[in-house]
């Protein structure tokens, strides 16, 4: 089978297609013959040596498919099932094994769909309902709302009755932020973040869901109100310097970095999330915008484009 596997870290150059031996089930296990992968920002982490992976590694952290093979025990699901499912550094590739209990069957949910919306979709969800319960009333600043997580923070947002601001570097992403509900506009590029949401809103947001990381950590500590909280769960410019606890203390701040995983250890938690967000996506609450749709061999080329800032929404590799 074709894969896309990375020897050492670096750029996207580092990123190769090779053929490797297809992988077989174990007990327990269902292998995906994957027809899309998502692209997420915590790919370029592992491919860069932000995050530690051992090498040669492959690279992606879901996937959508149809099941080709089951191992021993497997009842979940059948051959020939259309599934979706969260990988483990596997899934730029066009076969990967999956635990049975952690792949969700498809009932009409498109394969492009599901596997645009699972990673980013599982993110925005936890993020809303576990790292801070967003309740009628909030105010809220999301930044860079025109990406994948962050127009669907926006969208979520806005459903659980909050008022969103959301930070954009152009106009142009300003449209996408406010075409998924934003309801006031920050162009970091013309303005001091704190010093506008202020303007907004005097006395501060209740919280900030901030994925970019080291450029934006103290302006969104600034932005906070009293008691605020500031939920920081992506390094898009960086990793963001260790922090001195004190800073939180003059505002009685809370601060957490939460890791999406954390929320899916048990199997009960994993498939009543999934089951949500596929359900806000049937029932039109969650709009899944996919910016663009790779050849497995153009991985080097989406990833260069993320880091780029060039694209807006969620970008999949189509795995022929």
């Amino acid at each position: 089978m074709q894969a896309i596997i990375v020897d050492h870290v670096g750029g996207p150059e580092v990123m190769r297609l090779v053929e490797r031996p297809m992988p077989t089930p174990g007990p327990g296990e269902v292998l995906v013959r994957n027809h899309f992968s998502g692209i997420n920002y915590i790919d370029t982490y592992y491919r860069s040596g932000l995050y530690p992976a051992q090498l040669p590694a492959t690279l992606g952290n879901e996937a959508s498919g149809v099941v080709s093979a089951i191992g021993p025990d497997v009842t979940q699901v059948q051959v020939g099932d259309h599934v979706a499912y969260l990988a483990s550094q596997d899934a730029y590739a066009q076969y990967s094994k999956a635990q049975a209990s952690r792949v969700v069957k498809l009932d009409g949910l498109p394969l492009d769909t599901a596997a645009a919306v699972l990673l980013q979709g599982l993110t925005a969800h936890t993020l809303v309902t576990r790292a801070y319960a967003v309740s009628p009333g909030d105010w809220v600043l999301v930044h860079a709302g025109a990406g994948g997580t962050g127009r669907l923070l926006i969208q979520l947002c806005r459903h659980l009755g909050a008022s969103v601001i959301a930070t954009v570097s152009s106009e142009e992403k300003a449209q996408i932020a406010r075409a998924a509900g934003a309801h006031h506009i920050i162009l970091y590029t013309k303005e001091i973040v704190p010093d506008a949401v202020r303007k907004i809103i005097p006395e501060g947001v209740h919280a900030v869901f901030d994925g970019v990381g080291k450029a934006t950590f103290e302006g969104s500590l600034q932005s906070l109100r009293m008691e605020g909280s500031m939920v920081s769960f992506g390094n898009s410019s960086g990793a963001v310097p260790p922090v001195h606890l004190f800073e939180l203390s003059q505002k009685n701040l809370k601060l957490l970095r939460p890791r999406l995983y954390g929320y899916l250890l048990t199997e009960e938690d994993h498939r009543r999330h999934i089951a949500e967000v596929f359900r806000l996506v049937e029932e039109k609450v969650i709009d899944v915008h996919v910016f663009n749709i790779y050849d497995l061999a153009d991985a080097p080329k989406a990833h260069e484009e993320l880091e780029g800032r060039k694209t807006t929404g969620k970008l999949l590799l189509r795995i022929n």
